[in-house]
C-alpha cells in the first residue's frame, strides 16, 4: 500500500510542475525500462502512453486495454521511479462516472499522482466526442474521488476536437470551461501546434496547458514563450523505439547485416540502470 502522506506530497511536487512559459516536459514512457530512462535522462516526472503501455501488453490504443492490466502495469512504473507518475488512464476504463471515481482510487493505489482523462469516443456508431455535461460528470466524479482520498492528484482533461477534427478554437475553449469547472486542473489538446492556435488556447484556457509535439512542432522554448504548461509527445517516443525494432529485424532477415543497431546503449550501463534501487 503507497503512503499517503508520500502520495501527497509526490502530488503536490507534480502540481507545482505545471507553470505557464516554464513548462513540464513529459517523455512519455510506457514500460519500466523507458522510465527508468526517461527519469535518468533528467525528466522532473514520468507520464504513460496509453498507446505504448497498450502495445506493450499485445492490445490496441482505443480504449481497447483492459484496465486492470493498465494500472497494473501504472503501478510497477511508479514503483521503479522516484519522481512523480501521470497515468493516461485514456477515458476512465469505465462506462459511467462510478467506475472512472474506481478507476482514479486505483490509480491512486497504483502509486500515481496524475491523470489524463480523454472526451474521445471509439465504438463503432459513436460520435467521435463524449457530450460535454457527460465528460464533465466523469470529471467530477475522478476529482471527487481523489479529494475523498486526500490526495491533490493533477487532472489533465484531454480535448480531442482538433485531433479529430470536431471542431476549433471555440468549441475547444467551451468544452475547456466546462471540465474545468467540473475538477479538472488541466487541459490537454493534442493537435494544436500552429503557434497562433497554441497562443488562443493559451489566452482562452483559465489554467495549464498541455500541447503534443511532434516532429514539425515549435520546440519546447517557443511553446514555453507562448506560455504553454505542459509538453508531452504521447506515443512517439514509443512509435519511434518500434520502428527500429522492425527496421533491424528486416535489415537482419533481408541483406543479414546490422548497421541498425549502431548507436545502442551500452549493455552494461542499460543492466545497471534497470538493476538500481528506485
Amino acid at each position: 500500500m503507497t503512503n499517503p502522506n508520500t502520495l501527497r506530497d509526490r502530488a503536490l511536487a507534480f502540481r507545482f510542475l505545471h507553470a505557464p512559459g516554464s513548462p513540464l516536459v513529459l517523455p512519455n514512457a510506457w514500460d519500466t525500462a523507458s522510465a527508468r530512462l526517461v527519469q535518468d535522462a533528467g525528466a522532473a516526472a514520468v507520464a504513460t502512453t496509453s498507446a505504448g503501455l497498450a502495445w506493450a501488453l499485445g492490445a490496441a490504443d482505443g480504449d481497447r486495454l483492459e484496465g486492470d492490466r493498465a494500472l497494473d502495469a501504472v503501478a510497477r512504473i511508479a514503483a521503479a521511479v522516484h519522481v512523480p507518475v501521470s497515468a493516461d488512464i485514456e477515458s476512465g476504463y469505465a462506462k459511467d462516472p462510478a467506475g472512472v471515481a474506481d478507476t482514479v482510487r486505483a490509480v491512486l493505489a497504483a502509486g500515481a499522482v496524475g491523470v489524463n482523462i480523454e472526451d474521445a469516443l471509439y465504438e463503432a456508431g459513436e460520435a467521435p466526442l463524449r457530450p460535454i455535461a457527460e465528460q464533465a460528470e466523469r470529471i467530477a466524479a475522478a476529482r471527487e474521488a481523489a479529494d475523498s482520498q486526500g490526495v491533490p492528484l493533477f487532472v489533465n482533461a484531454r480535448i480531442d476536437t482538433l485531433l479529430r477534427g470536431t471542431g476549433g478554437v471555440d468549441l475547444t475553449l467551451e468544452r475547456a470551461a466546462a471540465f474545468l469547472a467540473a475538477g479538472a486542473d488541466g487541459i490537454f489538446v493534442p493537435g494544436a501546434v500552429d503557434p497562433g492556435t497554441v497562443k488562443l488556447l493559451v489566452d482562452g484556457v483559465d489554467g495549464p496547458l498541455n500541447v503534443m509535439a511532434a516532429p514539425g512542432a515549435p520546440p519546447v522554448a517557443e511553446l514555453a514563450a507562448l506560455g504553454v504548461a505542459r509538453v508531452s509527445v504521447g506515443s512517439g517516443i514509443a512509435q519511434a523505439a518500434h520502428a527500429l525494432v522492425r527496421r533491424a529485424a528486416r535489415e537482419l532477415l533481408g541483406a543479414g547485416t546490422y548497421e541498425s543497431l549502431a548507436g545502442a546503449l551500452d549493455y552494461g550501463e542499460l543492466n545497471a540502470l534497470l538493476g538500481r534501487v528506485r
